[in-house]
């Protein structure tokens, strides 16, 4: 090695030490905070972005893809809701993809285990005429399956519930209701819900009530504000800071990640703390 190259080598050391030491925001932590790509806008690098999580005080980062993994947890935070089984418009509900599903929810739930993820994200599927009742079916069929699998892997599997309304329609998995009587009907504590805030106040509203009543199946919590999915202030409908302090009350130990789109007139990071800091209550 030249001294050149040593130099070199050194530098890009004392970089990668500094990123990890750089002085945390400290916060009170009582719910573990994550983040989504989308809360960074599109100009940063990944690994900037996994640098400034971990800065910021989150605890995880949703929905990475595997090759992302090491990166992420060289920062010191957990990927989470990583890929389990299907696509938001074509999974659980079709009974035609259910073989294809187990092999994939097998693959991915060992690999997620492998790596000390402890949760693993699916979906129902547009309904493509299916009535609640056979969605219901279909989907418990599948799952029914693959659940043992979760389970002897020690990961869960989190069906995400998102609006039909605004932005996915025909989507299945769109009220509380419907995914709590799914987790019913699986029964296994390794399937629950992922309650994304902003597209459950699109469907049904009355958050805080519906939270307390559905804790049990609920395995993970998005955030964004509405409407617009944008980041959440004064002019929004939801106030966070009770949400939180609701979610935190009924004794729930999981993540709550963000996943809102930063309007193009704030600076992502300066925004992510504030909402952070929000939510930090």
């Amino acid at each position: 090695m030249t001294r050149r190259d040593l130099i070199l080598t050194g530098a890009a050391s004392a970089a990668v030490l500094n990123a990890q030491t750089e002085q945390k925001v400290q916060r009170k932590n009582r719910i573990k905070q994550g983040v989504c790509n989308g809360v960074f806008g599109r100009e940063m690098s990944f690994e900037d972005r996994c640098r400034h999580a971990a800065r910021l005080g989150a605890h995880c980062y949703d929905l990475v893809r595997p090759a992302q993994w090491e990166t992420v947890k060289k920062y010191g935070l957990l990927p989470s809701v990583v890929p389990g089984g299907g696509r938001l418009t074509d999974a659980c509900n079709d009974k035609t993809l259910h073989a294809a599903l187990e092999k994939e929810f097998q693959a991915n739930l060992a690999a997620a285990a492998k790596a000390g993820i402890k949760t693993v994200i699916t979906f129902s599927g547009n309904r493509r005429g299916k009535s609640d009742e056979e969605g219901l079916v279909n989907c418990t069929e599948i799952l029914k399956k693959v659940a043992p699998i979760a389970e002897s892997e020690g990961v869960t599997i989190c069906m995400e519930l998102l609006n039909s309304k605004v932005d996915h329609k025909d989507y299945q998995c769109d009220h509380t209701s419907w995914g709590a009587e799914l987790c019913r009907r699986v029964g296994s504590p390794r399937f629950k819900l992922l309650y994304d805030i902003y597209h459950m106040q699109i469907m049904e509203g009355d958050i805080i009530r519906t939270i307390r009543e559905n804790i049990q199946y609920i395995g993970h919590f998005h955030t964004a504000g509405n409407p617009g999915r944008n980041q959440f202030d004064v002019t929004q409908e939801l106030s966070y800071p009770a949400i939180i302090k609701a979610i935190i009350d009924t004794g729930y130990t999981g993540f709550l990640s963000h996943e809102y789109s930063p309007t193009k007139d704030v600076e992502p990071l300066k925004t992510l703390d504030e909402m952070m800091k929000i939510c930090d209550v």
